[in-house]
C-alpha cells in the first residue's frame, strides 16, 4: 500500500480499538488506518503462525494449489497484522482466539479492561470461513455450510458486541469521544445479494447496527454498518494472479476491477468516522467507503478515490438503491417505541 502525501490521518491518539477479524482484508486495512491515526489496536482472529496449514503448490506431486479463499490455508496471521500496526505508528497487540467461543471473548475484553481501562472502538469484521455455494437456490445449498457461516458471522458479532458494550459505554460516559461499533458487511442496500445465506448475513449486520444503536442511544455509543467496494484484498489479488504493484493487469480479466480499492481505503473511512465529533448522529445506519470518502475527503493509499457506487450506476443504470432517509423511516416509531419509548 503506497503512501501518499495528500492524506492527513485524523488524530486518534489515546483511543483504544478492538478489530475482531484483523488477520486480513478489511479488518487488516482498518487496523492499519487506525494505527496511522495513532490508536492502540487489539488485533484478534483465528489465524496464527502455529495453526497455518501448509499450502500445496503443485510440482512433482501434482497437488492442486489451495484456493485463494481457503482461509485455513492462507498465510496471513494476526501477529503479522499487529506488527504492521506497530510499523505504522500505532500500538498493535495480537490476540489469537475464535470469536465463536464466548468465554474466550469475555476474557479478551477483561484483558483490555485490565491493560487499558477503556475501549473506544469495536470493529466486527469476522466473516465467512466456509465458502458460499453461489449459484445454488435455497433448496439446493449446503445447509451445514450455511449454518456454519451464520455462526461465524452473526453469532460472533453478537458475542463480541455483548462483551465489549459495557466497557465501550463506561469509556464513553467519562470520555469526550463517542464510542463506536462497526459492523462490516457487503452492500449498503437491502436488495437481494444472490444467495439465501449470504443475503441474510449481509443484511443482518445492518439491522444489528440499528438495533444496538437503538438500545445505546443514551449511552454516547454509535453502532454503524459499513461496506467496502470492490476490494483488492490479499485473496482477491491472488484470485486474479496479480499483486498490489501490478493490480491493473487484473482489469483485463474483469473491467470492474479498474474501480477497486485497497482495504486501507475502508480503514480510513472508519478512522474518519471515529474522529467525527458528530458521530452520534450517524448511529444505526449503513455507510459505504465511497460515500464516506465524499463526506470526509480521504483517499486510498495510492491517492485515488474510487467510487464503486458511481461506477456501478454508470455500467448498469440507477440500481444501487442505498438505504436512505425514506428507508429508515420504517425502522422507528413502531409498537415498541410507542408503548415503551423510554426503554432502555
Amino acid at each position: 500500500m503506497t503512501e501518499t502525501p495528500t492524506y492527513q490521518a485524523p488524530d486518534l491518539r489515546g483511543r483504544v480499538a478492538l478489530v475482531a477479524g484483523a488477520t486480513r482484508g478489511v479488518g487488516r486495512g482498518i487496523a492499519l488506518a487506525l494505527a496511522e491515526s495513532g490508536a492502540t489496536v487489539y488485533c484478534s482472529g483465528r489465524s496464527t503462525r502455529a495453526n497455518r496449514v501448509r499450502r500445496k503448490t503443485g510440482g512433482k506431486t501434482g497437488a492442486k494449489r489451495a484456493a485463494p479463499f481457503d482461509h485455513a490455508r492462507r498465510p496471513e496471521t494476526v501477529e503479522e497484522t499487529a506488527k504492521l500496526v506497530r510499523a505504522r505508528g500505532g500500538k498493535g497487540i495480537a490476540c489469537v482466539l475464535d470469536h465463536t467461543d464466548a468465554k474466550r471473548v469475555e476474557k479478551l475484553l477483561a484483558r483490555i479492561r485490565k491493560e487499558q481501562g477503556r475501549l473506544h472502538i469495536l470493529v466486527n469484521d469476522i466473516s465467512e470461513i466456509v465458502p458460499q455455494d453461489f449459484g445454488k437456490t435455497f433448496w439446493q445449498l449446503n445447509l451445514e455450510n450455511g449454518f456454519a457461516n451464520l455462526r461465524n458471522v452473526l453469532h460472533t458479532h453478537i458475542i463480541t458486541s455483548h462483551f465489549a458494550a459495557p466497557l465501550l459505554m463506561e469509556t464513553a460516559a467519562k470520555d469526550q469521544h463517542t464510542g463506536l461499533i462497526v459492523e462490516i458487511g457487503d452492500g449498503d442496500t437491502y436488495t437481494y445479494r444472490g444467495h439465501l445465506i449470504h443475503d441474510l448475513l449481509k443484511t443482518s449486520v445492518i439491522r444489528l447496527a440499528f438495533a444496538m444503536s437503538r438500545e445505546m442511544r443514551r449511552k454516547n455509543v454509535a453502532a454503524v454498518a459499513f461496506t467496502p467496494g470492490f476490494l483488492r484484498s490479499e485473496a482477491m489479488l491472488e484470485h486474479f494472479g496479480v499483486t498490489e504493484a501490478n493490480w491493473r493487469d487484473a482489469v483485463k480479466k474483469d473491467p470492474h476491477y479498474a474501480e477497486s480499492e485497497t482495504p486501507l481505503y475502508a480503514g480510513r473511512a472508519i478512522a474518519a468516522l471515529a474522529a467525527d465529533p458528530q458521530l452520534l448522529k450517524k448511529a444505526g445506519r449503513v455507510y459505504s467507503s465511497w460515500g464516506l470518502s465524499e463526506q470526509y475527503d480521504f483517499c486510498d493509499g495510492d491517492g485515488r478515490r474510487p467510487h464503486w457506487g458511481r461506477h456501478f450506476t454508470a455500467k448498469f443504470g440507477d440500481c444501487m438503491k442505498p438505504c436512505n432517509d425514506a428507508f429508515y423511516e420504517h425502522w422507528t416509531g413502531g409498537p415498541v417505541d410507542a408503548a415503551f419509548g423510554e426503554w432502555p
